[in-house]
């Protein structure tokens, strides 16, 4: 179940993230108020899976989970820039993803 509490604490800081963006400073409602909530979110259920999972390990995955789902977000949704190093460094943190859950 860890393992679980851990994957979503990722896809929340995404949402977090995702929403602090589109708050635009913290100036817009209803993107802070969803930002703050999948924060809090994020942070609950993260140290939720730390209860059984080693803090190297669960903070490394939720940071990895959280930095490539931004720049994936940010590419899909932002407009930001989609090109081969990006997609190569996103899998790179993927890759480190998986070797640190096969490790644990």
């Amino acid at each position: 179940m860890a393992w679980i509490f851990l994957l979503f604490a990722g896809f929340s800081e995404v949402i977090m993230v995702s929403f602090m963006k589109l708050s635009e400073g913290y100036r817009k409602l209803f993107p802070s108020l969803i930002s703050f909530v999948a924060g809090a979110m994020s942070f609950y259920l993260l140290s939720l899976s730390l209860l059984d999972i080693p803090v190297s390990t669960g903070y490394g995955i939720w940071t990895g989970i959280g930095s490539a789902g931004a720049v994936i977000m940010g590419m899909v949704f932002f407009n930001e820039k989609k090109d081969l190093k990006r997609m190569m460094f996103i899998c790179c943190i993927v890759g480190s993803i998986i070797g640190l859950k096969f490790v644990s």
